[in-house]
């Protein structure tokens, strides 16, 4: 967990423009895709970036004796963040989910809800790269598939990830601050509440594309079946070892972990566990298997050198967080709901979701009342809600928007721009869905 409490920060303020390096790369993140998109889709220059921020932040860190807090940063939470993305990405990645069968509007709701149920145990990511190929196999022969890939990308990439770390970044991150593996399952109310919404408007959504289809297109739907398939099945018995050692191997089961004088391989016992699960699942995978995902290591490349920048810029604004909370009016879960939702959507969720745990962490907590994580449990739960949630609100929320996206389009279908996506969708239907999930339940 992120150390707050060296003499230096104690006896002397940070001020806030040491954070600027932080602003500045997740204002790349969000407009580099669209002023830039050829340039920033080489991952040599989305490294260059992170190092040029990220140099002056080691600077300034290390020349106001702040060299732990950094330490932690790279050691404590980058490394845990990038070893458990690679191993789902490479363990999903060598499962391979094929066939053609009816679209009717059951079974496309059935695949949503299969999907649902899977990011949080494969990740978010890892569900959406499973299933969006064959969910768009199944569509061909409709005419009117984009909503599909729509509701996909908010229940699938996005709201389905809410009850494990395993399922978002910003929830790993709460845990490795404190929060149990199993305190996530204590969402699921949100997380049912939201799913079962979004499965019964996509129902009724698709039942009315359906009526409107050509009959052509549907008897071409009736015609193309193949059976589902599913090949590289062994990587599920991998995907049980990441998740038992997500679970079981942390402070808690082994607290010899937590010593500051453990060895480094105990330190990160799960994160050597985890590596080796990597390992084996890519050399045990036919490479036939992986060529049929597309499968490529640009994504987690692109995953590993944007973070690293991120993880290192964001010391500063963590401490000043932390310094300054009391001063910025946030007290109510509902507040952190909304404050935390609102930035997930526009920058990336797990930073955002780090910031206010920071925030929030500093508040003067009430007694009696239930703590999780050094924070009060119902600004936790709004926390990681709030940062899962509002991830689907643009394509720019979550990593896995816009490669379901960019798969889309591969297969010719026409999505909506990053505007047109807000209005035609994410505004008129998750928004009004994540206002009754807080006045519920927050």
């Amino acid at each position: 967990m992120l150390l707050m409490h060296t003499s230096t920060e104690l006896v002397q303020q940070i001020p806030l423009w040491p954070s600027i390096p932080f602003f500045i790369i997740l204002l790349a993140i969000a407009v580099g895709p669209l002023i830039a998109e050829e340039w920033w889709e080489n991952n040599r220059n989305k490294l260059l970036v992170s190092a040029v921020l990220s140099i002056p932040t080691m600077y300034y860190l290390v020349s106001m004796g702040l060299t732990d807090h950094l330490k932690e940063q790279i050691l404590g939470d980058y490394f845990p963040f990038i070893v458990l993305l690679t191993s789902l990405f490479v363990i999903t990645g060598g499962i391979h989910l094929s066939g053609d069968i009816k679209a009717k509007p059951w079974v496309n709701t059935l695949f949503l809800g299969i999907g649902y149920l899977l990011a949080s145990f494969m990740g978010t990511t890892g569900a959406a790269m499973l299933l969006i190929r064959p969910v768009i196999s199944i569509n061909q022969q409709r005419k009117y598939s984009v909503h599909t890939i729509l509701f996909f990308i908010a229940a699938v990439a996005n709201c389905g990830g809410l009850l494990t770390p395993l399922g978002d970044p910003p929830l790993l991150m709460l845990y490795l601050r404190g929060a149990s593996f199993t305190w996530f399952f204590s969402l699921i109310p949100e997380w049912a509440f939201t799913g079962a919404l979004l499965l019964i408007i996509y129902f009724i959504v698709d039942s009315k594309y359906y009526k409107k289809e050509p009959k052509a297109n549907l008897a071409a739907d009736a015609t193309e079946i193949k059976p589902i398939r599913i090949t590289g099945a062994i990587n599920f018995i991998y995907l049980l070892g990441v998740i038992f050692s997500v679970a079981f191997i942390n402070h808690d089961m082994i607290p010899d972990m937590a010593k500051e004088d453990a060895p480094f391989w105990l330190k990160h016992l799960r994160e050597l566990i985890l590596i080796s699960l990597t390992v084996i699942a890519y050399f045990t995978t036919p490479q036939v298997t992986r060529e049929k995902n597309k499968f490529s290591w640009g994504p987690i490349i692109e995953v590993a050198v944007v973070f690293i920048g991120i993880f290192i810029t964001m010391t500063p604004t963590l401490i000043f967080l932390r310094q300054h909370a009391p001063d910025m009016g946030l007290t109510e879960a509902w507040q952190f709901y909304y404050a935390t939702g609102l930035l997930s959507a526009f920058l990336d969720n797990t930073p955002t979701a780090v910031a206010f745990h920071s925030v929030a962490s500093s508040i003067p907590l009430a007694e009696n009342i239930p703590i999780v994580a050094n924070v009060a449990e119902g600004i936790l739960k709004a926390i990681a809600t709030s940062a899962v949630f509002f991830g689907a609100l643009t394509y720019i929320g979550n990593g896995p928007n816009f490669m379901v996206k960019s798969i889309a389009e591969d297969h010719g279908i026409k999505m909506p721009s990053f505007f047109g996506y807000m209005i035609k969708f994410s505004l008129i239907i998750l928004l009004p869905i994540y206002i009754l999930t807080q006045l519920i339940f927050m």
